[in-house]
């Protein structure tokens, strides 16, 4: 990993948050991507129109995913590509929300080894090297020590607290958050704002890749919801959920769930 893709990804972070808030959420042009996989906004369009042309201009070798581009499969024979959702969160963005992120982020064979998560309008940077640490706003983060289960804040959609996705039917007793960026709420773990995260719905690469360097810099743990480790850049990219939290509760969260259990839909 060059030393200097983490600041790279840190200047695009800001320069996408300057082009983002030009827009007022609620009133940009907003479209429906076909079957059902989501809205998009002119806001979207520009962030990732800028990324595009500045990104792979610094890094003419990376390849390049992401949500609002066309995929190809020149990336897969690339070791380094960049990784990137423009705004996650879009839904929120074009309420006039302001809990949506840039999520940027770099993986190097499969692994994500630079990463910025970046919320304009609640000022908030998230960024990781690997080897190097989490910080937010440049001060170092760390996850959550908790060790139990009861009573644990974790971060999760409704639909995962259903009795089918855990052993015995047996839902654990934590306390339930939710945030509508999942790029955000892999952060707030990372932060120690939240003792864990889990979602067990197919996610998309760009969703969880910067979120996933972050969270494990900060001392987490974070994996599919089978435990698997979480690899990027692969053909079709989508991954089997996410579950990340400090040792303790990914420990009891993951022997807990039921991995097997159908999965929610996208």
């Amino acid at each position: 990993m060059p030393a200097t893709d983490l600041q790279l990804l840190i200047g695009a972070a800001l320069e996408a948050g300057k082009i983002a808030t030009r827009y007022s959420g609620s009133t940009a042009q907003r479209w429906d991507k076909p079957d059902g996989a989501g809205p998009v906004t002119e806001a979207d369009l520009a962030v990732n129109a800028m990324l595009e042309q500045r990104l792979p201009a610094a890094r003419p070798g990376y390849g390049w995913l992401s949500e609002e581009t066309e995929d190809s499969a020149d990336r897969l024979t690339k070791d380094r590509v960049f990784i990137i959702d423009p705004i996650d969160g879009t839904r929120s963005f074009a309420e006039g929300s302001k809990t949506w992120a840039h999520s940027l982020a770099i993986a190097e064979r499969g692994e994500v080894t630079a990463a910025v998560i970046y919320l304009p309008l609640r000022n908030l940077l998230y960024a990781a090297a690997k080897g190097q640490g989490a910080t937010l706003n440049n001060e170092q983060i760390r996850v959550t020590e908790r060790g139990d289960l009861e009573g644990a804040a974790v971060l999760a959609a409704k639909p995962n607290l259903q009795p089918r996705h855990w052993r015995q039917g047996q839902v654990p007793d934590f306390k339930r958050n939710y945030r509508p960026s999942l790029a955000y709420r892999m952060a707030l773990v990372a932060q120690g704002r939240f003792d864990g995260m889990m979602t067990l719905r197919p996610s998309w690469e760009w969703d969880i890749a910067a979120g996933d360097l972050i969270i494990r810099e900060a001392r987490g743990v974070c994996s599919d919801r089978q435990r698997k480790p979480l690899r990027f850049n692969n053909a079709h990219p989508r991954l089997n959920g996410v579950i990340a939290a400090g040792s303790g509760v990914y420990g009891l969260l993951s022997e807990q769930l039921e991995p097997e259990s159908p999965g929610i839909a996208p």
